[in-house]
């Protein structure tokens, strides 16, 4: 069974006023073994213009917790999805470039 990665993701502007909120897929991992409270080493997020990425340019990574996991059963398939503690993303500090 197959787990898909989550991250609610809050881009807000200088003023703390929340432009748009989204669900980031960090991506599917192979294993339904993840358990609340675990954490996920992962690139750091920013932004692209609105659009979140990872932030590569100094390949360092980051930890984040598992915060919930959602199995669905209504499918043919059963899914799980492992949300991970949400992130907030100011526009103009949290900018990688195009080359990010």
């Amino acid at each position: 069974m197959e787990t898909r990665i989550l991250q609610k993701v809050t881009i807000v502007d200088m003023n703390n006023e929340i432009l748009t909120e989204t669900l980031f897929e960090h991506g599917t991992v192979k294993s339904s073994s993840l358990s609340i409270g675990w954490s996920v080493t992962a690139f750091p997020l920013g932004l692209r213009e609105f659009s979140v990425v990872f932030d590569k340019r100094e390949q360092r990574t980051v930890q984040y917790k598992v915060i919930d996991l959602e199995l669905d059963l209504t499918g043919d398939a059963e899914s799980i999805k492992a949300y991970l503690e949400p992130q907030k993303l100011i526009i103009g500090q949290h900018d990688v470039g195009l080359s990010g």
